[in-house]
């Protein structure tokens, strides 16, 4: 059995460790309340112009704009949204795993990737994939400005013909306690092949061309902003359950060192007191 003193620094370590997970725990909740609260009333307006995009672009079947355009595949962009710091459970991982179903389905020539977060560049920067741009520190802040960077920079990547296709992976927030790692086309935008039921007809005021030249490049960037919410919003709400399950393990062992320190304590107490009795019976 350890000895007093060491059990009781081990004791002190764990609690100390305690209190830090609990107060990233009750960080992570704050921020996951403020980030759910801005993406559950940013999805019923994203949604709506996406439905709104999809009726325009086929009613207007004599409207050709370079994003609609379809090309012959010579090179694939693949943004890889993680985090930028640690302590959030498998968060990453998954990620990472989705992230290699993709790749290993395509050669290396064909593949670049933009990164956001950190753990996605010191994960990809020592493998053999090119690394087209990457945007670090964002630390789960949604900025405009930096959204309209990301999304200027991903249009001209594919108005360039750099890139023929542009794909998105990321996590999708659907509870609290539970997200889904998410791979989406974000270019070319894809017409729908045929109308669906709650398909509108829209007259064109002012020209077909005018309207998408407006309408385009908020699309985008209300893409980039909305797929980095959900991986922002995804990633507070693990590294919350993962604080959470880390100090329940604090706690348990807590107890396990106190229940093995209360006995080293009550083997010494019971050692003096037998030496105490052996030394009077000496005497005698």
């Amino acid at each position: 059995m350890e000895s007093l003193k060491i059990l009781r620094r081990r004791i002190r370590t764990v609690s100390s460790t305690m209190q830090l997970t609990k107060a990233m725990e009750l960080v992570s909740a704050a921020k996951l309340r403020k980030a759910q609260t801005k993406l559950v009333s940013s999805r019923p307006y994203a949604d709506k112009m996406q439905t709104i995009l999809k009726n325009l672009s086929t009613a207007s079947t004599v409207l050709t704009h370079p994003l609609f355009e379809k090309r012959e595949i010579k090179s694939k962009g693949l943004v890889i949204i993680t985090s930028d710091r640690g302590l959030c459970g498998s968060y990453n991982v998954n990620i990472f795993r989705k992230a290699e179903e993709f790749l290993n389905q395509e050669s290396k020539d064909k593949i670049k990737l933009i990164l956001i977060g950190k753990k996605g560049f010191f994960f990809y920067r020592k493998k053999n994939w090119e690394i087209r741009e990457k945007y670090l520190d964002l630390g789960g802040k949604l900025e405009l400005s930096k959204v309209k960077e990301i999304s200027s920079n991903l249009v001209d990547l594919f108005l360039s013909g750099e890139l023929d296709e542009i794909y998105f992976l990321y996590t999708r927030f659907i509870s609290t306690t539970s997200y889904q790692t998410t791979l989406e086309k974000f270019l070319n935008i894809e017409k729908p092949e045929d109308k669906k039921e709650g398909y509108l007809e829209y007259l064109f005021e002012p020209s077909p061309e005018k309207l998408f030249e407006d309408l385009l490049p908020r699309y985008c960037i209300n893409r980039v902003q909305m797929t980095l919410s959900e991986a922002f919003t995804s990633e507070h709400g693990s590294r919350m359950i993962a604080m959470g399950a880390a100090t329940i393990n604090a706690e348990e062992m807590i107890d396990h060192l106190t229940l093995l320190r209360n006995k080293a304590r009550q083997s010494a107490i019971t050692k003096e007191m037998v030496e105490i009795a052996s030394g009077v019976e000496a005497l005698k």
